[in-house]
This record gives structure tokens, sequence and C-alpha cells, in this order.
């Protein structure tokens, strides 16, 4: 990313920024969001945020600063680093903000219709209204695999991104939203995607709202191979459809999906005996899958969040208290998404798969973000390969 000379930059707490400015915590959030506001984590207490003097007394003087990365790292241009702008999300505190707004707080009520306008930047309360299904389904077992051929097939008809306008590429995106859920949950009524993928799953309806709350959750993340790949496959020309399918084949080789595994399948060994179980595992391994000592993060506060809502029966509670109070840690997200699968009796992949269509939206956020809002990626190939011409 941009470098930042901290020798000449004047950092200040968040306490001290509002009082300059006047705002409340929300609106100095939303103007990290935007890169009105420079932001880094504070070097003596990571959970905790610096923000740049210079840019407050900016705005406190009416001078928008110009836009530039929202979280300024430690140091930068070095080996592996790419530049990305972005205006979806940032941590701050703790915690995962969507443009502004708390991802946990949205998730109390907000559907993952509203969260995809609200990430792509689009507040057209109808953006999903009016799409029908379409008559020619696409084959396969697994919802991944329908995913997949969704993206495929999206990719091979629509055109370039270069060749449409931010309205059109809106279009496509709920489009290809919407052809995706309705590929994971099969026909039927045109209900929210929450209550289509409850259905499938013969999930009743009081308790879908938690399938709703775990895809909010889901929709976004900081930087990662997947984001960086749907940004670079946008600025390479490729169509919406094709850049999320570059970022889902990603996402599903990531580190995430194996502790989503490995945590589902924890689940369903320690559900039998939490207690022996734990004490065996750590005997043997050391440590728990979907455990973390990580205090504070916006991680384990979307796991909070999720396991809150869940109204856990007592087998799956002593799994979760077993792994906090033998292994020493607290929940990942994808140990609650592995226990809200359980919760409601899903497929085997039925956590993966949660999450895997959550974090779709947010990815066609970023090709849309890209393609319409995002500076050329800047990113150097530094060749250590045998001298031209070597035998």
């Amino acid at each position: 990313m941009q470098a930042i000379e901290d020798v000449t930059r004047r950092w200040i707490g968040r306490n001290e920024a509002l009082d300059r400015l006047g705002i409340k915590t929300q609106t100095l959030y939303a103007y990290v969001s935007r890169g009105r506001i420079i932001a880094r984590p504070d070097p003596a207490d990571s959970r905790r945020s610096l923000y740049d003097a210079e840019d407050i007394d900016r705005l406190r003087r009416g001078e928008a600063p110009a836009l530039r990365p929202v979280v300024a790292p430690d140091r930068a241009g070095g080996r592996g680093e790419a530049d990305i702008v972005s205006s979806l999300s940032v941590v701050a505190d703790g915690r995962l903000f969507y443009r502004g707004l708390d991802a946990v707080q949205l998730s109390q009520q907000a559907t993952l219709e509203e969260v995809a306008g609200r990430l792509w930047g689009l507040r057209d309360a109808q953006l999903f209204t009016g799409i029908k299904p379409r008559l020619d389904g696409v084959i396969g077992v697994s919802i991944r695999a329908r995913t997949f051929a969704i993206l495929s097939r999206r990719a091979e008809e629509d055109v370039t991104s270069r060749a449409c306008d931010a309205e059109t590429l809106g279009q496509q995106a709920a489009c290809i939203l919407n052809e995706t859920i309705d590929a994971a949950s099969g026909p039927g009524p045109r209900l929210h995607f929450h209550q289509r993928l409850a259905r499938a799953w013969k999930t009743i309806d009081r308790d879908s709202h938690m399938i709703r709350r775990a895809l909010v959750l889901a929709a976004d993340d900081e930087l990662d191979p997947a984001i960086l790949a749907v940004r670079a496959a946008v600025g390479g020309g490729a169509p919406l459809a094709g850049a999320a399918l570059a970022g889902i084949t990603t996402l599903v080789g990531s580190t995430i999906v194996q502790d989503l595994t490995d945590a589902s399948a924890w689940v369903v060994e320690a559900r039998r005996g939490p207690v022996e179980a734990s004490r065996r595992r750590l005997q043997d391994i050391g440590s728990l899958p979907g455990f973390t000592a990580a205090a504070a993060t916006p991680d384990a506060t979307r796991a909070a969040a999720l396991l809150s809502a869940a109204d856990l029966p007592a087998d799956l509670l002593a799994v979760l208290r077993a792994g906090e109070d033998i292994g020493g840690g607290q929940a990942t997200f994808a140990m609650a998404l592995a226990i809200i699968a359980r919760r409601l009796e899903l497929p085997r992949q039925g956590a993966a798969d949660l999450f895997m269509l959550g974090r779709l939206t947010g990815l066609l956020g970023h090709a849309l973000d890209q393609a319409t809002n995002g500076s050329p990626i800047r990113a150097r190939l530094r060749y250590v390969g045998p001298e031209p011409g070597a035998n």
C-alpha cells in the first residue's frame, strides 16, 4: 500500500479525534471507511486505533482530504504487497463496519439483500424486486458445485465490466446473487434469500433468523486473497461473474474454509462427550479447532453475536463451554458457523455453504467497487529465476 511516513505524521486517539471534530463515534468510523481520515492500529494496543491529526484538522477547516487507503500499515511497499483502495469495509476498535455501519448491529435486523445494497453502494430498495428465476437450471450435487456453475455460465454470457456503466453492473450483480441463491435453494416462492435457504434446508420459520444473521456477518471481511483475486480480475476486464468466480475458487481453498471444515468435524466428535474429547484432543494435538485466545477481534465479535442469538441445546452449549474452559480460548466465527449448522441440522457442508453464499455478496461488492471507483492495482513482480540465456 501507499507508504505513510510516521515521522512527519501525527496520530491521536479516538476521544481526542471526536472532541476536535465534535462528532459521534459512528461518524468518525464513516469518515475512515470513506478514506477521509487515515487510521492505523495503535502500536501500544492493537485493539485500538489512532487517527491522522492532519486529516482531522483539514476536516475542521472544511477541506476534504484526498481519498487514500483506509488503514495505514506500519510499513508498505514490501515484498508481495499490493496497493488496494476500497470503500466497502473497515476494522476499527475490534469491530467490522460495512460502509460505516457495525456489521454486528446490521445482523440484528438486516437481510442479506439490504446488506448487498449497502456494500454495493446502491440504495435502491427494489434492487432485487422483479428478478425472476431462470428456467434453465444448473446441475450439481453440492451447493458449491452449483455456485461454480452459475458463475461460470454468467461469466460466459456477460460482457466485460469495462463496457458497462454503474447501473448496469449493479443489475448484473443482483441477478448473479439471485441466481446463485436460487441454485442453492431450488425452485419456490420469491422470498428473502435466507427464507429460500431455510425452506430448502427444511428449517422452521422461527429459526430462519439464524441463517439471515450468519449470511450478513459473513458478507465481507478485511483484505484477503479472495478479495485481491476479485479486484485483480475486474481490473483486467473480467465480467463481474468471472471476477466473483475467481474470488470464490480462491475462497474455498483458504484457511477459513479449512477452519470451517475442521470446526464442523470437531462439533460432531465433541458432541458425544465434550469434556473428555477436549482433554484428549489437547493432550494429543495441543489445541482445539475453532477456538482462539485472541480477544476483541472482528472474528470473535461476530462469533459472539451469532451464538448469542442461537438458543443452543444443552449438548451444543456443552461443546462451547468445554472449548472455552479447557482450551482457554473463545469461539471463532468458523466455530460459530459450525455450531449454527448443527443447531439447524444443515447438511454436512452447511457451515461452509453459509459462509460462501454470504461472502459472495461482499466479493460482488468488491468487483463493483473496483469497476466503478477502484484505482489501478499496483503490484510488482520481482524475478528471481536463472539469468536470461543461462544453461
